[in-house]
């Protein structure tokens, strides 16, 4: 069975661990990313033993889960992390959701902050993309028939901007690069794009940023990170097969009413 490899998913309440319950239903074998000291950090909400237990329950579907802790700002572990999570084979699948992101300004900004993240949000999706892109079939008539897709990459970004710089930044380097990969890769059958899910509360949002989040969304809520993995798992789809260099914002229509 094929398998995908899913970074950050370090907390159960994350869009990362309902990727994986998600895709596991789907059927994909997982390899899942996380880095406990990034999330201790952050401070957000988590378990004691969170990456085990989204694990356990993607197990109960039926699925191998392989758990890959990792340390994105290393040069060496994208590379890594792809050797392992191929290591059963079929490696087929590769969905960017790790972040770093600290809130900072273009006044207050440190080149330590800005340098971490464009290491994690940036080089290492790159140096992730070239992993997973190197251990693909070698691209041949006889081994990847026109038009068959070998490979999927979806990458999860953000609007931020202002007053979150250097997370903005970095996620807007994401962006190209993905597209980047769509078109350069895409003759190895490679399909490769872009969620822009708008603000979900993984727990990090106050009772005032959730209700301007909900003035802003003509939909009427905010997103959930349920909506994020419906899109996902279709784009990981073979229905999904014909979507590529994409940059998708599946927001329930936020900040588009002026």
């Amino acid at each position: 069975m094929a398998t995908v490899l899913i970074t950050g998913v370090g907390r159960q309440r994350s869009i990362g661990a309902t990727l994986a319950v998600g895709l596991a239903a789907d059927g994909w074998d997982l390899a899942l990313s996380y880095w406990s000291p990034y999330d201790e950090r952050i401070g957000l909400e988590r378990g004691g033993h969170d990456p085990e237990d989204v694990a356990e329950r993607c197990r109960a579907l039926g699925r191998r889960v392989d758990l890959l802790p990792a340390d994105l700002t290393s040069v060496t572990e994208p590379g890594r992390l792809v050797a392992a999570a191929a290591a059963h084979g079929y490696l087929r699948g590769l969905v960017l959701s790790h972040a770093e992101s600290t809130d900072s300004s273009v006044l207050d900004t440190t080149v330590e902050s800005w340098d971490r993240h464009f290491a994690v949000n940036a080089r290492a999706s790159w140096l992730l993309i070239k992993a997973f892109a190197e251990q693909l079939p070698p691209a041949s008539p006889a081994a990847s028939p026109a038009g068959a897709v070998t490979g999927r990459i979806v990458a999860l970004t953000s609007d931020h901007t202002a007053h979150n710089l250097p997370y903005g930044a970095s996620k807007g380097a994401l962006d190209r690069l993905v597209v980047a990969a769509a078109v350069e890769l895409g003759a190895r059958g490679v399909r490769a794009n872009v969620v822009n899910p708008g603000p979900i509360d993984t727990g990090w949002m106050t009772p005032e940023i959730r209700e301007s989040g909900i003035r802003q969304t003509p939909a009427g809520r905010l997103g959930t990170a349920d909506d994020t993995t419906d899109l996902v798992r279709f784009l990981m789809s073979d229905a999904g097969g014909w979507i590529t260099g994409q940059l998708l914002h599946s927001n329930g229509g936020f900040k588009t009413s002026g």
